[in-house]
């Protein structure tokens, strides 16, 4: 490999990669507006939940139960007496739970509570119930109401105390962000030069495939890690996210999960000559898996078992595994190697793949 040829393709490329817009779009623009998208738009969490409590009773415990409804920062709460224009409210969608509270409420150690959910949501259905579980355990527990087994659980939650989707989304959108720098900008601009006949006139020259390849993939493979870096600074200083491992190991697994996403943009390239169909074949082959299929929004193991196979080829799914490990929990070097292993693999395989299908031999 001829290191001055080298050196005149980097120096194209990267020239190539500021004099065009889009490029520059893809690579500063978009990944600080999915972060900030992923920060403030897209949230998991249960805030201001609109419920309707009905209470047929005075008792001072039924108050002291409303009013740790209305002082929760989880609910909003309407209360009536009226039950039909509650069902009414929740058929349109207005309000989301319905708690009912006899006469006898507070009475001979009687506290039913009737919690109608509305179940077209069954995820939000089941994160309002367990909300009102917790509200109701908290007022029995300052109320001193034991329950029959006498039984008081202490609940911790390790790695994410706040119990925030944000601690888990920003990390995982990083890999994301990533995906579409190496794998849709890469095959793009290549594609491009496809389309431009500049591809033919490389191709003429002395240089070999490999240092044409090596030649594209380093200016987007320092693009990417500088888009990774911006990204940990908004991530970390910005939106407070706590990283908790080593920022050289982040460091080695970005470029890890940069190469075999890079390698999935310059197989695109090779198989698409013109940028409409490289797009359409990125978005399917690159970003919809890394956005879909790599833990990032949904878990995995949820998924069927042949999905789950599916996901065993997504790069993503390693990279996403590694990064709220080493933001939330720290270095934990057996997840790190397996999905190193798994990463360089993948990113071999597409690799090799890459120089099977270039036209010109080494």
């Amino acid at each position: 490999m001829n290191l001055k040829r080298l050196k005149a393709l980097f120096k194209k490329e990267s020239l190539q990669i500021f004099r065009d817009p889009s490029s520059i779009l893809i690579a500063f623009i978009l990944p600080l507006l999915l972060l900030f998208l992923m920060g403030y738009a897209v949230s998991l969490d249960a805030r201001k939940i609109p419920i309707a409590i009905i209470s047929k009773s005075n008792s001072e415990l039924s108050q002291k139960l409303i009013s740790s409804f209305i002082s929760s920062k989880y609910f909003e709460v309407d209360l009536d007496k009226n039950k039909n224009l509650y069902i009414e409210k929740m058929q349109e969608g207005k309000i989301k739970a319905i708690l009912s509270l006899n006469n006898d409420f507070g009475k001979n150690n009687n506290f039913d509570i009737q919690v109608i959910t509305d179940g077209s949501e069954p995820n939000s259905a089941g994160l309002i119930q367990n909300y009102v579980n917790g509200v109701i355990k908290l007022w029995a527990k300052n109320n001193n109401i034991a329950n029959k087994e006498n039984i008081q659980l202490l609940t911790r939650y390790w790695f994410n105390t706040p119990l925030s989707s944000r601690y888990f989304l920003l990390p995982g959108s990083i890999a994301v962000i990533m995906t579409l720098i190496g794998t849709l900008l890469t095959a793009l601009v290549i594609a491009r030069e496809w389309e431009r006949g500049t591809m033919e006139a490389l191709m003429a020259t002395p240089a070999t495939m490999s240092e044409i390849i090596v030649g594209k993939l380093i200016p987007y493979f320092i693009l990417g890690m500088f888009s990774m870096l911006l990204c940990f600074v908004v991530a970390y200083f910005w939106y407070q996210i706590p990283f908790i491992g080593s920022f050289w190991i982040l460091l080695i697994l970005s470029a890890i999960y940069l190469f075999s996403s890079l390698s999935i943009g310059l197989l695109i390239s090779t198989l698409a000559k013109n940028q409409f169909v490289a797009a359409q074949i990125s978005i399917i082959a690159g970003f919809l898996p890394a956005f879909l299929l790599s833990g990032f929004l949904f878990e995995i193991g949820n998924m069927p078992i042949w999905l789950q196979t599916l996901t065993l080829i997504v790069p993503a799914r390693y990279f996403v595994e590694s990064l709220q490990t080493i933001f939330l929990a720290g270095n934990i070097y057996e997840i790190f190697i397996s999905n190193i292993i798994s990463m360089i693999l993948i990113g071999t395989f597409f690799f090799l793949l890459v120089l099977r299908k270039s036209k010109k031999g080494l």
